[in-house]
């Protein structure tokens, strides 16, 4: 039996830190099933890599792992999962690497990752290729003329958002339905990122697909969607915190004409934007039928309480099955 070598990468110094090191024990134990790979985990955390003996490794050029303690130590790599939610992995960082010393990898390369990342590129190429999605505008500095602006945005609509641009799970992003406060919540978002988002607030259902790739197909699973409490904003703590009041179904109930509209959606945005492998993407349906497009996540949480690893079960498939499918494909082109 041929045996793989899959260096699973977890950590990073993002905010999201700890729940992907999560995900990536939920991804272990899946590829634990399979008696032919060797998952080798490593943690990236205050720019060291550090395995689980707590030993400092780094990647070479030459696909093979170097560990700083013992230089006579190497060990080939042949796949990696670089399981790390906002900065450096859905960011097209660490694909970036991978992508320098010829690795597979799961997950979307490294253009299209950074792509994604940024909501406002993505709204713009959602926006040139007649996605829907909600109205927005974006400033990159916090000057007195952008401030004007984004006051002017605010009495258009009345309750807004403010993002930070570049940043992932909620991070850095504030509703705003009072004027007097909106200077405030840009020069909070300004601190997670260059650049931030404006974005009409609506009161919608939150939904979302997993997209994924399994034997050279692309399948959307039907949307599931997400119930927070008084159908507020779903925050980073409402997402992950234990004590969430927020309710996740796996398969929410719409007309079969909504169900088909998402799905087509989100292939097209899959295809377009040139994903790869996975990715969860989240919509908005405001009222009986108009559909937005929300954000595409690259690298979605694959926590006990994950939507992606849900939405692709209650389809049909198995998470381990998907990984191994995926795996072996690559490594096979290589």
């Amino acid at each position: 039996m041929e045996q793989y070598n899959i260096l699973l990468l977890c950590g990073g110094d993002g905010s999201e830190h700890d729940i992907s090191l999560v995900s990536a024990s939920y991804i272990e134990k899946q590829l634990k099933t399979f008696p032919e790979f060797n998952v080798i985990k490593v943690i990236i955390h205050r720019d060291m890599w550090v395995d689980e003996g707590g030993n400092q490794c780094n990647l070479s050029h030459n696909q093979k792992l170097y560990f700083k303690d013992d230089r006579e130590k190497t060990v080939p790599v042949d796949y990696v999962i670089p399981c790390i939610h906002g900065v450096p992995g859905e960011t097209g960082d660490i694909q970036s690497l991978l992508e320098m010393v010829s690795l597979p990898y799961l997950g979307c390369g490294s253009e299209a990752s950074k792509l994604c990342f940024n909501k406002i590129s993505t709204k713009l190429w959602l926006s040139a290729i007649g996605i829907p999605n909600t109205p927005f505008n974006f400033i990159d500095t916090d000057s007195e003329e952008n401030l004007k602006n984004a006051h002017e945005f605010f009495r258009r609509y009345g309750s807004i958002f403010v993002k930070a641009a570049s940043q992932g799970s909620s991070v850095g992003c504030y509703k705003v339905t009072d004027e007097s406060l909106l200077d405030e919540y840009i020069r909070k978002a300004f601190s997670y990122s260059n650049d931030v988002l404006l974005e009409q607030a609506v009161r919608p259902r939150e939904l979302e697909v997993a997209a994924y790739e399994c034997n050279g197909e692309l399948i959307v699973t039907n949307p599931g969607e997400i119930i927070t409490p008084n159908n507020d904003f779903y925050t980073f703590e409402e997402k992950y915190d234990s004590a969430s009041k927020s309710t996740t179904i796996v398969e929410a109930d719409l007309p079969e004409s909504i169900k088909l509209k998402i799905r087509e959606y989100a292939k097209r945005a899959f295809r377009v934007l040139k994903l790869k492998d996975l990715s969860r993407i989240d919509f908005f349906l405001v009222g009986e039928e108009e559909i937005l497009l929300n954000e595409i996540n690259t690298f979605p949480g694959m926590t006990p309480i994950s939507m992606f690893p849900k939405m692709l079960e209650n389809h049909g498939e198995n998470m381990a099955s998907f990984l191994h499918d995926a795996v072996v494909r690559a490594v096979n082109r290589k």
